[in-house]
């Protein structure tokens, strides 16, 4: 049974307030929360930061924020699901299984902006940082190395690249891998099951990752808990790419079994020919390198680097360039689990008979933290210390001009760029999806996400022949039309 330190230890996470300092029965050192509080504020600051200005400046990525947000409205109108910008009337959960998604209604109700989804993944993030940081300090012994840690955590380049991608429902798995690591360094077996089993409710590959985490429980003896979560895991996702997501998907199918499929002339589809592929990647092996590197390698010294498999598996089979390397949001949840691992890597060689592996111990954590600050010169954050980063240009004015020429409550069917600000109000489509959907309003960029547009009411009857539509508001940038 947990006692106040314990309590307070999984509370910090949470940002709870507990009763820190007290020492706690396995012989941990008191950790005071407020340190590891003021570190995660401030990363949070700074992600939300970055996201805002990347929201507010119409520099979008992709189109996942649009999606996200036209999922989480439809929870917090307790509607089903339906993103409209993957095809009209289209079910979310057909696509990725994420019903924790809708733990971000209330959230929405306050403040119904796609930018509130941006601000919990910030907060989902950081919260990271109490967890890694607090956890070094009581394992290590050393708050410098605590700080260090967190700061490291906070600065990775997984989480970086994730901030620069917009919202993912990832974000919540951040949080949740790092208790579960939390729990297995010191050995509070049944939290570790307690906070990893909710991971097969973000993504529909968690389950795998779940099964990991009860091999890990096996391997440190606890076999019969082990494997039930281990078997558990396994059932979720079988359940959730045979059974629910192709109950909700219009094809009737897991979609995403199709990335694993080499495609074109002569294209040999066989499994053995898909893995001899992907280990003869450079790319693929790259992040491997920079995942173990911005740990000094010494992660390798504990079994919790088992958990970084399942998502490095299915990145390696994909045959989407997207998956292999350091970019976008896949790496996040990897990162509470390298550098958790770096901590139970570093108090396993202080035993090694090893000397230079005893001295790379005590230096290690250091230098992982030098490591960090060295990249981030080169990560999405470092956009925050240059002017130019707030500043509006021509184009970011044309854009919001567009944005107000489509009255509230219109559907309205728009490129890539201006998706996410539509979704609070209007019926969003978007231009390569809208198949079967006769928008009021077309809001198109003409400078164009895969090509120009020089004739904007061209395009509308290439692409809505059952309708006519005339500008209503055209910039140099973009222009948008109204079905008459």
């Amino acid at each position: 049974m947990l006692d106040v330190q314990n309590r307070s230890a999984e509370e910090a996470a949470t940002g709870s307030r507990g009763a820190a300092g007290t020492e706690s029965p396995d012989g941990l050192p008191p950790a005071p929360l407020r340190p590891y509080l003021i570190l995660a504020v401030v990363l949070c600051g700074l992600y939300f930061l970055y996201s805002w200005v990347q929201y507010a400046h119409f520099r979008t990525p992709s189109w996942d924020l649009g999606i996200f947000g036209q999922s989480v409205r439809a929870y917090a109108e307790f509607r089903a699901p339906v993103a409209d910008i993957k095809g009209p009337g289209f079910h979310i959960l057909g696509d990725h299984f994420s019903p924790v998604t809708a733990l971000l209604a209330p959230l929405y109700w306050i403040w119904p902006s796609p930018v509130a989804l941006l601000l919990a993944q910030a907060a989902l993030f950081a919260s990271g940082a109490v967890v890694v940081g607090r956890t070094t300090q009581q394992v290590l012994g050393s708050r410098a190395a605590g700080i260090g840690l967190a700061v490291a955590y906070g600065l990775s380049w997984g989480l970086q690249e994730a901030v620069k991608s917009d919202f993912h429902e990832i974000a919540f798995a951040v949080p949740l891998l790092a208790l579960t690591c939390r729990a297995l360094i010191l050995g509070r077996w049944t939290a570790a099951v307690a906070w990893s089993a909710p991971l097969v409710l973000v993504k529909e590959d968690m389950g795998l990752t779940v099964s990991m985490v009860g091999v890990v429980l096996f391997l440190k003896g606890q076999k019969r808990l082990g494997a039930a979560l281990a078997g558990f895991g396994a059932a979720a996702f079988a359940l959730t790419v045979l059974v629910l997501i192709p109950a909700a998907s219009r094809v009737g199918e897991y979609d995403y079994w199709s990335k694993i499929e080499k495609t074109g002339e002569g294209a040999d589809t066989s499994f053995g020919q898909v893995v001899g592929d992907a280990l003869a990647s450079g790319e693929r092996w790259e992040m491997v390198l920079f995942l173990l590197a911005i740990t000094g390698f010494l992660a390798l010294r504990s079994p919790l680097v088992l958990l970084v498999l399942p998502t490095l598996g299915w990145r390696f089979l994909s045959q989407d360039p997207n998956h292999w390397g350091m970019h976008w949001h896949y790496s996040a949840i990897l990162m509470p689990v390298v550098f958790l691992a770096l901590v139970d890597g570093v108090r396993s060689v202080r035993t090694s008979p090893r000397a230079w592996l005893v001295s790379y111990g005590k230096v290690v954590v250091p230098v992982a933290t030098a490591v960090a600050l060295v990249l981030a010169a080169n990560l999405p954050l470092r956009e925050l210390l240059k002017p130019e980063t707030y500043r509006s240009d021509t184009r970011t004015e044309q854009a919001r001009a567009a944005v107000a020429a489509v009255p509230e409550g219109a559907s309205v069917e728009a490129d890539v760029s201006l998706l996410a600000h539509l979704t609070a109000d209007h019926r969003v489509y978007w231009v390569g999806t809208s198949k079967g959907a006769t928008p009021d309003y077309l809001a198109y960029d003409l400078r164009g996400w895969s090509q120009q547009v020089s004739d904007p009411v061209q395009l509308a009857s290439q692409l809505h022949p059952e309708a006519r539509y005339e500008i209503t508001y055209r910039s140099d940038g973009f222009a948008v039309l109204k079905r008459v």
